[in-house]
């Protein structure tokens, strides 16, 4: 199973590679107030993929930390129902017959 997630990885990767390289030709971005930037377009490709990328992880850190404040509380919660338990004792007999 590994092997083939390996070539699939490495299948993609190629066709990246190849993608990147068919797009090394000049592109222009025009921003707002008459700024451009011209770069080539894969260029321009991996910069807004690194920018939403970074955007997903920001999106994701306030979820991140609730949940780690919910499992520390969780734990805690854990480790006092335990503590409160009584001690086991000995099993009861069964009854005689």
């Amino acid at each position: 199973m590994k092997l083939i997630v390996w070539l699939v990885r490495a299948l993609v990767f190629v066709l990246l590679l190849v993608l990147a390289l068919a797009n090394t030709q000049g592109a222009t971005l025009n921003f707002l107030a008459g700024y451009a930037w011209q770069a080539p377009l894969i260029l321009i490709g991996l910069a807004f993929f690194g920018v939403g990328l970074v955007a997903g992880l920001v999106s994701a850190v306030p979820a991140m930390v609730r949940m780690k404040f919910e499992n520390g509380r969780l734990k805690r919660e854990l480790r006092a129902a335990r503590d409160t338990l009584p001690a086991a004792s000995e099993p009861p007999l069964p009854p005689v017959v």
